[in-house]
């Protein structure tokens, strides 16, 4: 149900120009400011009473007396929910992000465009984020010993990519066991998930111990994610991350020494990105990104899922203020996400 102090469209719309004018000015918006730019002719003492309204309602608050309006998260949360989503792509900025985005020759080079698209596009932060690994489909696994007992193993998805790693498993292994356990993954798993693998494998050794123990002992030890390692700093790309320095935000010097040491390690902003593949929303906002740092109740992400040639999905978005022009940030996000779907298939 809609909050009372937004009832009115003319709240709502009052509202959503002050988030503009405090994006564009990063000041305190004043009833004087609004009403030079509302289309409706309206007294400054009628646009401070709906100001006021909207204050009890938590939309804004007054950092000081004397001083005009600040949106709130909740504020920002409408903007982005109901003013934000029903923005388009301008012509200029979709003929730049094709032509950037065009051209690349690998994946990793469309990765580092696509990264730098999104910092130029949000004056902020561009995160590009790898499928899972537990999520690769797998179509055919081969397996092989090396001489020192370590183990690589390739899985190859629908479309011809392919993911490699050698391991050192916890128990030597034989050629032969090693293309069993190939020859068994192939013919019951090929179109599967390593997750749902897994989880197959697992069922069949609680219902059947004595029968599945060797050789799903063996495919569960080889199929192992943690084993295999989706290691962060390969799965995550960012670029821009020299804009958060400097905003008003993260004056504080330890929430910023903070939020550079969460985006050095990069694990969380993994973990964040690839929890907006699960939402139905096609371009997904999270006002206040705790997950990351403490003080992330000043940040803002807005990330969008992208599919890789084996229909896998990964993620991509940005991360900046609160104070992020939501509009354009929102609609290159989703442009972004579709050309780098497109472009990933067509280089396969």
């Amino acid at each position: 149900m809609r909050n009372a102090a937004l009832q009115e469209r003319r709240n709502r719309q009052i509202l959503a120009d002050i988030v503009r004018t405090y994006i564009e000015a990063g000041e305190p918006v004043s009833s004087r400011a609004i009403a030079k730019r509302f289309e409706e002719s309206l007294s400054t003492a009628t646009i401070r009473n709906i100001m006021a309204d909207l204050e009890d309602g938590g939309y804004l608050y007054q950092p000081h007396t004397s001083a005009g309006r600040v949106p709130t998260a909740a504020a920002y949360r409408f903007f982005a929910q109901e003013i934000a989503s029903q923005a388009t792509l301008s012509a200029d900025d979709k003929e730049w992000i094709r032509r950037e985005m065009s051209g690349t020759t690998s994946p990793t080079e469309l990765t580092e465009r696509a990264g730098h698209v999104l910092a130029e596009a949000s004056r902020g932060v561009g995160i590009v984020v790898s499928p899972p690994l537990r999520k690769t489909v797998l179509e055919h696994a081969r397996m092989w010993l090396l001489p020192d007992g370590r183990v690589v193993v390739v899985l190859i998805s629908p479309g011809g990519s392919s993911r490699d790693k050698i391991m050192k498993p916890a128990r030597p292994f034989t050629q032969d066991e090693l293309d069993t356990t190939a020859g068994f993954l192939n013919q019951h798993y090929s179109g599967w998930t390593l997750e749902s693998i897994r989880t197959d494998l697992l069922q069949k050794l609680a219902n059947d111990r004595e029968r599945y123990e060797g050789l799903v002992g063996v495919a569960l030890t080889l199929c192992e994610p943690a084993l295999l390692g989706d290691i962060p700093q390969q799965q995550v790309y960012v670029e821009g991350t020299a804009r958060i320095v400097g905003t008003p935000e993260f004056a504080d010097q330890g929430n910023l020494r903070e939020l550079l040491t969460a985006i050095e390690e990069k694990h969380r902003l993994v973990a964040v990105l690839n929890a907006c593949i699960e939402t139905p929303e096609p371009v997904f906002v999270q006002i206040g990104v705790k997950e990351i740092t403490q003080g992330g109740e000043n940040l803002a992400l807005i990330s969008a899922p992208y599919s890789s040639p084996d229909l896998v999905q990964g993620s991509l978005g940005v991360l900046g203020p609160t104070r992020i022009n939501y509009e354009r940030a929102m609609t290159a996000v989703a442009y972004v996400a579709r050309l780098f779907s497109e472009a990933l298939n067509k280089n396969e």
